[in-house]
């Protein structure tokens, strides 16, 4: 696995990643790590690596876009100084688009959004053991769909940019894609974002997949 012992490892985003979380940063006892993949993913880890001692902090903010994460960018993610950090953020950059059309200063557009989520990583990667670039999605199979067509725009920039940083790749799009090729997206999310704790864990497998976790490890052998 590409964490050591002590590591922390910081989970940035919006409502996706919060799902509840303490506000501005949920972690430790009881439901202050909130509900959503990054509570599956300390599952996980504390499950099959219980000799490994790791800091899973969720950093993510319901509503958030990419502009107001790069606001709180400092005070929520590079002031924890983390060892690795992982940004999913883009939903509410796209659905701004179709929720509230009238509403165009909340609306962040790609050129925006390319350069803030560039800004994130140029502002940490010097000081992390690496960066996890997940992308946003909408969990709509058919691709003729108005978001789901623009919702690929941003997913293309992540693409884009974890290639040009080296940064690990988690495709959330992707994977819901192959998902919904076998079960329809009610039975994730009604409203095709929020997903319910099965959406959950396949978003913790997805992001473990770069994290070469092993689930039949036993424990205290590398």
């Amino acid at each position: 696995m590409i964490f050591e012992n002590n590591d922390r490892i910081v989970f940035a985003g919006d409502s996706v990643t919060d799902m509840g979380s303490k506000i501005p940063v949920g972690e430790g006892l009881f439901e202050n790590l909130g509900k959503s993949y990054v509570r599956e993913i300390e599952n996980l880890l504390s499950v099959c690596y219980p000799d490994v001692n790791l800091r899973i902090t969720n950093s993510g903010i319901s509503g958030n876009t990419s502009r107001d994460l790069l606001n709180r960018f400092q005070r929520d993610v590079l002031d924890l100084k983390p060892d690795w950090v992982s940004i999913c953020i883009g939903i509410n950059d796209v659905w701004r688009q179709f929720d509230t059309p009238a509403i165009i200063s909340d609306q962040v557009m790609p050129d925006e959004y390319e350069n803030n989520v560039k800004e994130m990583i140029l502002s940490v990667k010097d000081n992390v053991k690496g960066i996890f670039i997940a992308t946003p999605y909408y969990i709509e199979p058919n691709s003729c769909d108005k978001m789901r067509h623009r919702m690929n725009e941003y997913v293309e920039i992540c693409i884009n940019l974890a290639k040009k940083y080296d940064c690990k790749l988690i495709n959330f799009q992707k994977m819901y894609e192959d998902y919904c090729s076998f079960q329809h997206s009610s039975r994730i999310a009604w409203d095709r974002v929020h997903p319910n704790q099965i959406g959950a864990v396949l978003m913790a497998r997805e992001f473990l997949k770069q994290c070469d976790f092993d689930y039949n490890r036993e424990p205290g052998i590398n």
